[in-house]
């Protein structure tokens, strides 16, 4: 991705900024001489950021600038580890609702919208984001956050909610909670702004048939402000990103190079305009990649690929790498089967035994079915799964997000 002259000059500021004021970013970039970064070449000499540097700036060591300054703060959504706590200037609030409002608008949402908001709120930048921009926008906000769906569809057909803003395992527990109580004809919803996790196009095209809406990827991270700084539009070719407020490399995960546009490779981002807590070059763990030329729609934003998925979600078996979207794509291809499944791994008897259950359709014959996404196994990723075809729904629904893999080997 080509850096333009106006992002360079807010990176050159922000490394002025973040050398004069001590603290993470001044240690991390003691031995570079800031005078000579003149050019994109010299900026991706940089070094990277990446999660574990942020754990150990734990509580506030991101913090870049006076207490006085800090008007909130939120913490990522792991369960696992350090948190993250990222401070937020009142600019960083007004920037970030802003990028939220842009999203609503290139998604066709307008003030006279009624936004139906499930993710979470609290230290979690989800739900208090989407009401953020919703509000900037001035549409009406329903803040209902996760959870007790008999509440969520109650206020949904009788608020005449007309957006649903979720994570796609949310989003398929409502459409299939729809479908069971036959109150498809009491449902407004026309649109759906679907982020925080990755998903399939079996999983996509189920919900958005089952809710009858238009759906849109959103994309961010709390790291970098929160969902919001991309999405995509009606052409459904990749995620528009903000590029006056981030810019964003796609490189090698392993060697850290810079990779041409079209290649996949790990998503990287340097914020241009945060306050509070800026990041330089952090690695984000998402891989995609920069799609080259214009959208269709005529924004000037450039884009990423939809989330193909992570790094770190990748396990190993019998010597294969097996990511996530690699079972999506395989799922995709047998007509019998949901978008719904989980692998276990498991060690016994001295070797890995994976198995992987799968929800089949009504109709589908699960004898059949069974030998069938086992063949399409074995051709695609490369080892030999025990094939469990369950009904539909049998698997666990989450309102968060779901886990589909499950490393038991250790």
């Amino acid at each position: 991705m080509k850096m333009t002259e106006a992002q360079f000059v807010l990176i050159r500021e922000q490394l002025i900024r973040l050398k004069a004021n001590g603290g993470f970013y001044a240690d991390k970039l003691r031995d570079v001489d800031v005078a000579r970064i003149q050019s994109q070449e010299d900026f991706e000499t940089l070094p990277f950021t990446w999660k574990g540097d942020l754990r150990e700036a734990y509580p506030l060591g991101l913090q870049a600038v006076p207490d006085e300054d800090i008007v909130r703060i939120h913490s990522s959504s792991g369960t696992t580890g350090t948190p993250v706590i990222i401070p937020y200037t009142a600019q960083d609030v007004e920037d970030w609702a802003e990028m939220f409002k842009r999203c609503y608008e290139t998604a066709g949402v307008t003030k006279l919208d009624r936004i139906h908001v499930t993710p979470g709120y609290g230290l979690w930048t989800a739900g208090i984001g989407f009401q953020n921009g919703a509000e900037r926008l001035g549409a009406m906000v329903i803040p209902m956050g996760p959870g007790n769906t008999d509440k969520q569809l109650r206020m949904m057909m009788d608020l005449r909610s007309t957006v649903l803003c979720a994570t796609s395992s949310y989003a398929l527990l409502l459409a299939e909670e729809i479908a069971k109580r036959g109150i498809g004809g009491q449902i407004c919803l026309k649109k759906g702004i679907i982020g925080s996790e990755r998903w399939g196009e079996k999983m996509r095209h189920r919900i958005a048939s089952e809710l009858g809406v238009k759906l849109y990827d959103i994309y961010g991270l709390t790291e970098i402000y929160g969902p919001g700084i991309g999405i995509s539009c009606d052409y459904d070719c990749g995620m528009h990103m903000w590029d006056d407020y981030v810019f964003f490399e796609v490189v090698d995960p392993k060697t850290g190079k810079v990779l041409p546009d079209g290649q996949v490779g790990e998503l990287v981002i340097t914020t241009l305009r945060k306050q509070g807590a800026p990041l330089i070059r952090y690695r984000t763990h998402d891989l995609t990649r920069a799609l080259p030329g214009d959208c269709p729609c005529g924004r000037p934003y450039p884009r990423i690929d939809t989330i193909l998925g992570r790094t770190d979600d990748m396990v190993k078996v019998k010597g294969v790498n097996i990511f996530p979207s690699q079972i999506e794509e395989m799922l995709a291809t047998v007509k019998g089967a949901s978008s719904e499944y989980q692998l276990m791994i498991d060690h016994m008897n001295g070797r890995d035994i994976c198995t992987l259950l799968v929800e089949a359709n009504a109709e589908a014959n699960k004898y059949l079915l069974e030998a069938e996404i086992g063949e399409a196994f074995k051709q695609k990723i490369g080892i030999t799964v025990v094939v469990k075809p369950v009904d539909i729904g049998e698997l666990p629904r989450s309102e968060k997000k779901s886990t589909r893999v499950f490393d038991n080997r250790y």
